[in-house]
């Protein structure tokens, strides 16, 4: 009887710290309360806690956990109403503070997420909401880190997801990029056509370079065939004057060589022929001695 009751006994404790036994996965973390206090933090590993007045009273992720938040309406600093909805990167840095520092803590971090935006909005006007995403960005997570500390909450990131203006602003952007666009258009064209005609020109003058250039070189060229034809026809008389004088003839063999060019003249169409002083006075002289020769 005594063997079953200490076997009894046995089993019960076996049972009993087998059911206290708690494994905590990688990522997670788990808060043990002894008699509903806080008594530790149970990390990776292999955990035993004491049977009936232990209790794992939070479990929990570790991991960088991404909450994206509805839309809210804000108000700019020129009074116009849109719609912004951000994105916040969150992540557990202490599961004590998680778990008693905040009731429903993500539900507290989108209500601070609303109303920090509508803060910072409301110091901007329309254009530099547009424009300063990442200046909004920096603020908020900046601010909600440091609201956070006690909830045990690091804020790792926000991003602003999407900005809706109104419909009639929205209209009126589209309008200004059209007519932005229009200009920029219209600047595009007549740069083309300033850079055409500037071509253009410059094709002109160099066309008409290129022919001045031909125009001298041609005359340079007729000039110098002109120059060396001369040269030539002077070297030529000067070689017959030469050759004249080397065969040593006489005055009277020059004038009847004029005769003879005369006599050849005569044969020709021509009905007048001017006749040279000195070629008529030999003509006379030819004809005495023709006639004392009778």
């Amino acid at each position: 009887m005594n063997i079953t009751i200490l076997a009894f006994i046995l089993l019960v404790i076996i049972v009993l710290v087998i059911a206290n036994i708690v494994i905590v996965p990688q990522s997670k973390a788990f808060v043990i309360e002894r008699l509903g206090a806080y008594q530790k933090t149970l990390e990776v590993g292999l955990h035993v806690k004491m049977p009936f007045i232990d209790r794992v009273a939070k479990r929990m992720s570790l991991k960088e956990k991404v909450s994206d938040f509805p839309p809210q309406p804000v108000i700019t600093k020129d009074n116009v109403t849109m719609q912004i909805d951000t994105v916040v990167y969150c992540q557990i840095t202490d599961p004590k503070l998680y778990a008693y520092g905040v009731e429903n803590p993500m539900s507290a971090l989108e209500t601070l997420t609303a109303t920090t935006l509508r803060n910072i909005i409301g110091e901007l006007e329309l254009d530099e909401t547009l424009t300063s995403r990442d200046v909004i960005n920096s603020k908020m997570r900046s601010i909600l880190d440091e609201a956070t500390d006690p909830w045990g909450i690091k804020v790792t990131r926000v991003e602003v997801k999407n900005i809706e203006p109104p419909q009639a602003i929205r209209e009126a952007m589209e309008k200004q990029m059209r007519a932005e666009r229009e200009r920029r258009e219209q600047i595009l064209i007549a740069e083309g056509h300033k850079q055409a005609e500037i071509l253009e020109a410059e094709g002109r003058k160099q066309a008409m370079i290129l022919q001045a250039e031909a125009e001298k070189e041609a005359a340079i060229q007729k000039a110098t065939g002109e120059a060396q034809a001369i040269k030539v026809v002077q070297e030529a008389k000067a070689s017959g004057l030469a050759m004249l004088r080397e065969a040593k003839i006489d005055e009277a063999t020059l004038r009847l060589r004029s005769l003879e060019a005369l006599e050849r003249v005569g044969d020709g169409k021509s009905t007048k022929i001017i006749i040279p002083s000195e070629i008529q006075s030999l003509t006379g002289i030819l004809s005495s001695i023709k006639e004392t020769l009778r």
